[in-house]
């Protein structure tokens, strides 16, 4: 029965509430960029994706996956190598489509269910790089393509070792009515749809009868933007069916490698259906933390989601010690 009983992480005194914690990290966080080696991968349906390493051929290798229209640079990204790389991991960080500065040669983006190019990197990885053991650590959108690849497959290499999650969305239509309601949608969904209309803006003059900048129009919420481009873009029927088909909390089950999911119960990301209690109590594999406080990828006060991560990964089954 997974469910880590008691969480370690509180957050300072002098930074109370969800969405201090959230905000304040993401401005403050700074870390140095350790993942300097590029490659680009070609991807078997003529795009590609930019990767960046730490490459010394050590026998244990992350690859980390960030969140919403971040990259490979992200301070949480970077901070965490940093933490890997001092305890004798390699690091691969990874860009999604059209997050390396460079857009993306097909129609199609990156959406929260594209472990088809999660399953791309970790195949590249086992080709090119000797580690006898690949660990995997994804943040928010990062975390949930990182769950539903452990779980939508069952031919895993023996080397795929452990995976850590952070600020998991794991049931996507709660997390978009949560981020939906009038704070939240003014404070970070503005955020996130204005990145996003830019990249359609930027990639339609390629892709005319495919992306009609027009619709942008009055979009403020995810399901709008997700019925009007990510879903007809990659072949969901609209918004409702892209979430359903790509959450993990439906893959959680079906885990067979020790995998953490660390979100707190105060993520102002996280509906109450990112909470998967039930699937933890029922699961060899999957295990579930719920801090009481953190925010989104934010638990300020240290490197404790680097501490929190590394000790999953260098522990026994539990990852509780």
């Amino acid at each position: 029965m997974p469910l880590v009983p008691n969480s370690t992480y509180q957050a300072p005194l002098w930074l109370p509430g969800g969405h201090l914690q959230t905000i304040v990290p993401a401005l403050a966080r700074k870390a140095p960029h350790v993942t300097k080696w590029k490659e680009r991968l070609e991807l078997a349906d003529g795009d590609f994706l930019d990767l960046e390493w730490f490459n010394e051929g050590r026998s244990r290798l992350a690859v980390l996956s960030h969140g919403l229209e971040a990259n490979a640079g992200a301070s949480y990204i970077q901070a965490m190598a940093a933490a890997l790389i001092r305890r004798g991991w390699d690091v691969l960080a990874w860009n999604y489509r059209g997050c390396s500065g460079e857009m993306n040669r097909l129609p199609r983006f990156y959406h929260s269910g594209a472990s088809d190019d999660l399953h791309a990197v970790v195949e590249h990885a086992l080709v090119t790089h000797p580690a006898t053991e690949l660990d995997l650590i994804g943040y928010s959108l990062g975390g949930n393509m990182t769950l539903k690849y452990l779980g939508e497959r069952d031919n895993h290499s023996p080397r795929l070792h452990r995976a850590v999650t952070f600020s998991v969305p794991c049931d996507l239509a709660c997390s978009s009515k949560t981020l939906g309601t009038p704070f939240n949608r003014s404070v970070y969904m503005k955020r996130f749809i204005d990145s996003l209309a830019g990249k359609i803006r930027a990639k339609q003059p390629r892709f005319p009868d495919l992306l009609d900048p027009s619709g942008l129009k009055g979009v403020r919420t995810f399901r709008q933007f997700d019925d009007r481009y990510t879903a007809p873009l990659h072949g969901f029927r609209d918004a409702e069916d892209y979430w359903a088909r790509s959450g993990s909390k439906q893959f959680l089950s079906r885990i067979r490698i020790p995998a953490l999911l660390v979100n707190s119960a105060n993520d102002p990301f996280l509906g109450p259906g990112c909470f998967p209690r039930e699937e933890a109590e029922a699961s060899e594999h999957f295990h579930l933390e719920i801090p009481a406080t953190g925010g989104h990828v934010g638990f300020p006060g240290g490197n404790w989601m680097e501490a929190r991560a590394i000790r999953f990964l260098d522990s026994g089954s539990t990852g509780v010690r």
